[in-house]
């Protein structure tokens, strides 16, 4: 009897860290994945890649995607090279097409050398592109810093207007 009930406790605290594993912030995820790297190509050319440590899916009515332990994103221009680096602390997807990646927002132009801080960015898939009505601080390459009152941007980066810019801007000489 006192084996059976040794089992018993053990069975049953190995039941509780297998839940305490799986649970976060007392939600329970449908689906889990760790260290997870998603590739995605558009006709057999590398278009971005995916990374981050944990990935919750959560089939609830409204059914949702986050990454809770942040998010790492790697964009490529059409002739392959490394375009732009967005890493955030929180990301999640809803509806199948908006994705928001928010908590210390870092975008990298590898190209440029120009960054782009904010706290939340809003990617749209159905129309490719990329917003933000966050406070945002541009770092370029000249070593000149601006802010604005936010962003709109094609998904790769390419292409960037800061809304209300302002600080120390660089100029040509006339």
């Amino acid at each position: 009897m006192a084996l059976g009930l040794m089992m018993f406790f053990i069975a049953c605290s190995d039941k509780h860290k297998e839940s305490v594993l799986f649970n976060y912030n007392g939600k329970y995820p449908d689906e889990s994945a760790e260290n997870m790297k998603l590739t995605m190509s558009d006709s057999g050319k590398l278009s971005f890649i995916i990374e981050t440590p944990l990935m919750n899916r959560y089939y609830a009515n409204p059914s949702y995607t986050d990454c809770p332990k942040g998010i790492k994103v790697t964009s490529f221009n059409e002739f392959g090279q490394k375009q732009a680096v967005l890493s955030a602390d929180y990301a999640i997807e809803s509806n199948n097409s908006t994705y928001k990646a928010s908590k210390n927002v870092l975008i990298v132009d590898v190209i440029k050398g120009d960054t782009l801080q904010t706290e939340e960015i809003v990617w749209n898939q159905a129309t490719r592109t990329v917003s933000s009505n966050t406070l945002v601080k541009q770092s370029k390459a000249d070593g000149s810093v601006n802010y604005g009152d936010g962003f709109t941007a094609d998904d790769r980066f390419t292409k960037y207007t800061i809304i209300h810019p302002r600080g120390v801007m660089t100029g040509f000489e006339f």
